[in-house]
């Protein structure tokens, strides 16, 4: 028979296990490092990808699509070449891109996790300056 202490350990990794084994795409999330950058060609945009439940950085992701707009600021069609950049952190993306004027950009991002069957869309909004 077990004890108290022991059916509560069970109960407590069922639990945890459970709760990896309903993780879904929305358990994730990308946030801009930097959100105002100045404008410019050449620029380098990172974005930090992040496990919601446990906070911390999700660094082995697959970025497989990219899209820099002004969609913002009413002008989607306003887009930008995106090209992927080694990054120096744990989680966090770098891609070097065009920001030609001042306003509000949005970076659509598509991503692929170990493990994770969904996959992972984020929408981060930077903002590009004189």
């Amino acid at each position: 028979m077990l004890s108290k202490v022991s059916t509560a350990a069970l109960a407590a990794t069922l639990s945890l296990a459970a709760s990896a084994a309903t993780a879904g795409a929305g358990d994730y999330s990308f946030e801009p490092v930097n959100p105002q950058m100045k404008k410019g060609e050449g620029v380098m945009l990172a974005v930090r990808l992040t496990n919601k439940q446990t906070g911390k950085p999700v660094s082995d992701a697959v970025i497989f699509k990219t899209r820099v707009d002004m969609a913002p600021d009413g002008m989607a069609e306003m887009e930008s070449a995106v090209a992927p950049l080694p990054s120096k952190e744990p989680g966090v993306y770098a891609f070097k891109t065009d920001l030609p004027m001042a306003g509000r950009y949005q970076v659509t991002l598509s991503a692929k996790l170990q493990g994770e069957p969904e996959t992972v869309i984020g929408k981060v909004i930077v903002t590009a300056t004189k």
